[in-house]
């Protein structure tokens, strides 16, 4: 593993936006969202690891859940790390679900457990959670339906909600895209956080979107395919008129005419009867 590293630090600080002084300069720190970073095998893979984890996977695949969706992950920060801290891990299966059956189809959660340390002492853990099942049409607890059935309709995934974000949904619920703001410092975030992390103040209220922005990134996905949608399609880093950035979709105009810069207006999509979201819809000229 390469040591906590200056470059790594202002690299990481580019691609979010995070402008804040403690990760600069002679006495700084690394983000606590990096924690994954430095444990991280690259493309090689992870050199010397235990088997325990092949095979579990490789008990799952054989029983027919071959098909993996990512869940959620937890991260607990115990102490900053600082450019030099050589990491060491270990890396546990924490737990393995009964069988549970989701809209997806049939399977087990697996959650994995990483304790990072430097020098010995636990400087935080991260919990990474899976879904490995077998899609609904092929689950084993299901018989096969008829051959002159309609095929079932496709539903996206749906989103994660825990006690960090389900102050964004309900705001969703209501039509209303709701940002946090730092009761301390007044800092607007985006994506919801448990705390500041411009001054690290626990203390946040909201205040909501006009709903008019512009793309301020985007791609074009191509493959792979997903249930539920039709690609290609657009899907753009928007940074809104307040100046936090929501990953989403651009609607109202054809995938190949967005563009970087385009103005954008929110509306809500209803996805099917469960699931509504937040999309961007190309806005005329001069309506952003």
């Amino acid at each position: 593993m390469d040591p906590v590293n200056l470059p790594m630090i202002r690299h990481w600080c580019e691609a979010m936006g995070d402008t804040n002084t403690a990760y600069q300069g002679p006495g700084a720190i690394a983000p606590p969202t990096m924690l994954q970073a430095w444990t991280m095998a690259g493309l090689s893979g992870f050199a010397g690891r235990s088997p325990a984890h092949d095979e579990l996977f490789a008990l799952l695949d054989g029983a027919g859940y071959t098909s993996v969706v990512a869940t959620d992950c937890e991260q607990e920060y115990l102490r900053p790390l600082r450019p030099g801290d050589a990491i060491t891990y270990d890396s546990l299966i924490e737990s393995l679900s009964p069988l549970k059956t989701t809209k997806l189809g049939t399977g087990h959660f697996v959650t994995t457990r990483m304790d990072v340390r430097v020098g010995g002492e636990i400087v935080g853990t991260h919990r990474f959670r899976i879904l490995k099942y077998a899609p609904a049409a092929q689950s084993p607890r299901k018989s096969a339906p008829p051959a002159a059935a309609p095929a079932p309709k496709k539903l996206r995934p749906r989103p994660v909600v825990n006690r960090d974000n389900e102050g964004f949904w309900a705001g969703v619920a209501d039509h209303r895209l709701l940002i946090q703001r730092c009761g301390t410092c007044e800092t607007l975030r985006f994506p919801w956080l448990p705390g500041c992390n411009a001054c690290g103040g626990q203390d946040w209220d909201t205040v909501e979107a006009r709903g008019t922005g512009t793309v301020f990134s985007y791609v074009v996905m191509h493959h792979p395919p997903f249930p539920a949608f039709d690609p290609p399609y657009a899907v753009a880093l928007v940074e809104l008129a307040e100046g936090v950035r929501i990953v989403s979709n651009v609607v109202g105009v054809p995938y190949d005419k967005v563009r970087i810069g385009m103005p954008v207006r929110l509306e809500f999509q209803v996805m099917d009867e469960e699931l509504e979201l937040p999309v961007f819809r190309a806005a005329e000229a001069g309506e952003a």
